[in-house]
């Protein structure tokens, strides 16, 4: 639920210009969400969202971009260099490296501090990343696949 209700603020700062928490929550709960202002508040500390200035003049929530975006590009290089194959088992990701590349994909897996993976452990050439659930492990495959390929 916290991974769609945060795809949806994503989408919803980019749709709108969404200058308060409270419009934040209101449009949520028109979407689906039922949330409160607290809720909204956690929400946009775990992502991060920033206020910037509008054509109109008025602040309005974005996404972070520069520097963590750079960082985050560091780490999908790591991956992507270290990565050889992935599989579920359960709520367990293992993911398979080139030899003496496991610790340095799970720092980078680890540093990307997507909030589903609760932690990861490495050996010479194997990640074992401990998710929530088995949907989460699942989703996390895709995510990884997506951004392995795209980068």
């Amino acid at each position: 639920m916290k991974i769609a209700r945060h795809e949806r603020i994503i989408k919803l700062i980019h749709q709108y210009d969404i200058e308060t928490q409270e419009e934040l929550a209101s449009r949520l709960n028109e979407s689906g969400f039922s949330v409160t202002q607290a809720t909204v508040s956690r929400d946009i500390r775990e992502l991060k969202l920033i206020k910037v200035q509008g054509t109109n003049g008025k602040l309005h929530y974005a996404v972070t971009r520069n520097p963590e975006q750079k960082i985050s590009e560091k780490y999908v290089r790591v991956l992507k260099d270290a990565f050889v194959s992935m599989d579920v088992a359960g709520n367990i990701l293992v993911v398979r490296t080139a030899s003496g590349m496991a610790m340095a994909a799970a720092a980078a897996l680890d540093e990307l501090d997507w909030s589903e993976i609760v932690g990861c452990i490495a050996g010479d050439n194997t990640i074992m990343c401990a998710i929530h659930s088995r949907e989460e492990a699942l989703r996390v495959m895709d995510k990884l696949k997506k951004m392995l390929d795209t980068f």
